[in-house]
């Protein structure tokens, strides 16, 4: 009797950790590195443009400072402190694009041109793919779980598949985010710890969104024209015949009026004022927090809020951006652990040396890479600028590849690999919302990824060749 209770007994499958539990993970690792590497320095210099850059003739081994364990906690709330007007930035922006939500002007956005466009699948999906990935320059794809279900209807009654209705928002949030030109949790958090103005190398960033929206949409309007024809070719075929989303209603999305057009437009000239200062008047991130909060109390008097349901939906937004300031703060105390225990620079030094007889092009393509496989352990995207940013920075000072470019690969490796991951809640939130199997988006997603990657590799080394700048 207790062999078949034993028999029966179901099997625990593997849970990945919470973001929270890796950092920590991370964080006795680094402290463990501080007894176990020699402390190492190199020497630093002002480069003319006020940066302090790595001299790479110029490194020694010092006197060993270990990390006390018990000093983490000190650690992590000291970089809290330090990284307080970053953290800012993240809750404000996040509370002002939930009030633009709450106030249903992105919803009527997206049911407008679905209801202009709904009969052109050429245009209906590569504008609906625009405006999420205009969207999420600035916001993470997760903030449109809710908009699966009625993009997945969308798709239904179009006669194609909820591949294409889950793909609109996902891949096109994916080159929004990934390319990095307005990203407040990871651009700005990554030039902050590399020592570049914020916003500085837009224009390229530009560049590489329009070449990744390009090529995405190419890919999935050529898929929903081959469902179009053929809907037994969609892996979701089955599924789809039974789909609850049949029968949703378009006009559950409300219709644009002038209080959410207006909002809009605030959300518009907001961005404009952000990106000016920033790169016009040397603006940090006060200002721009300061920005985000005006647009957030605007947007509530367009909508006709009262100010108690101002208040309220801009604390709901910033609750929702809570965890990713928290985890800025818990993964800054990593790279604090290792300059306090003098190893950083002896873990660049190391890389260097194993790098060197790489060709000068191809090493954008290694820092991608290792992003990218980073990227598999630690999806967090502000998380992982925190971590592996004051290495990779000095790192590419010392292999001549700019800090701009090092960063682009960081937004790349990133954000794009986001989209093939389980562990994505972006990815898992939406699918979940629009019903579609983990293992049937993989079929369609698998080759773009790789495409993608190819395209961030040829515009990563385009980057370095071009001297991608500032730094």
């Amino acid at each position: 009797m207790l062999e078949k209770a034993e028999k029966t007994k179901p099997k625990r499958s593997f849970q990945m950790p919470h973001t929270f539990v890796i950092l920590l993970i991370i964080i006795l690792a680094a402290v463990l590195l501080t007894w176990i590497i020699p402390s190492g320095k190199y020497e630093r210099y002002d480069n003319g443009s006020g940066i302090k850059v790595v001299n790479a003739d110029n490194f020694s081994y010092v006197e060993n400072t270990s990390v006390n364990p018990l000093s983490i906690p000190f650690t992590i709330v000291k970089s809290f402190v330090d990284n307080a007007d970053l953290i800012f930035v993240v809750l404000f922006s996040g509370g002002a694009i939930y009030m633009l939500t709450s106030a249903g002007a992105l919803q009527a956005l997206v049911a407008k041109v679905a209801r202009k466009y709904s009969q052109r699948v050429e245009i209906f999906v590569p504008l609906l793919m625009l405006v999420f990935a205009l969207i999420c320059t600035t916001q993470a794809v997760n903030t449109f779980i809710g908009f699966a279900p009625i993009m997945v209807m969308l798709s239904l009654s179009l006669g194609l598949d909820s591949i294409v209705g889950v793909g609109i928002i996902l891949l096109g949030g994916a080159i929004g985010f990934s390319t990095g030109t307005l990203n407040v949790s990871t651009t700005l958090v990554a030039q902050k710890i590399a020592g570049l103005p914020p916003y500085s190398g837009i224009g390229y960033r530009w560049v590489c969104f329009v070449v990744f929206y390009i090529i995405t949409c190419f890919w999935l309007v050529r898929y929903a024209k081959k469902i179009q024809k053929d809907p037994t070719l969609s892996p979701m075929y089955d599924l789809d015949q039974q789909s609850e989303f049949k029968k949703a209603n378009l006009d559950d999305f409300g219709h644009m009026d002038v209080r959410k057009s207006l909002s809009i437009a605030a959300l518009i000239v907001a961005l404009g004022i952000i990106v000016y200062g920033c790169i016009n008047l040397n603006w940090s991130f006060s200002e721009q927090s300061a920005v985000f909060l005006v647009l957030a109390v605007v947007i509530g008097i367009l909508a006709g809020f009262s100010a108690n349901k101002i208040c309220t939906e801009f604390l709901a937004g910033c609750k929702k951006m809570l965890g990713a300031g928290f985890i800025i703060g818990m993964a800054r105390s990593i790279g604090a652990i290792l300059t306090a225990g003098g190893i950083t620079d002896t873990i660049v030094h190391s890389l260097t040396t194993m790098l060197g007889g790489l060709p000068p092009t191809l090493l954008s393509v290694g820092m991608l890479f290792a992003n990218t496989l980073i990227n598999v352990v630690l999806t967090s995207g502000s998380g992982q600028a925190a971590a592996v940013m004051p290495i990779m920075a000095p790192l590419s000072d010392l292999l001549h590849v700019t800090r701009q470019t090092c960063i682009l690969t960081f937004n790349f490796g990133d954000g794009f690999c986001n989209y093939i991951l389980p562990t994505s809640t972006a990815l898992m939130g939406i699918l979940s919302a629009g019903n579609v199997p983990y293992d049937r988006w993989m079929k369609f997603m698998w080759k773009l990824f790789l495409v993608w990657f190819v395209a961030g590799s040829v515009l990563a080394v385009i980057a370095q060749m071009m001297n991608y700048g500032p730094m």
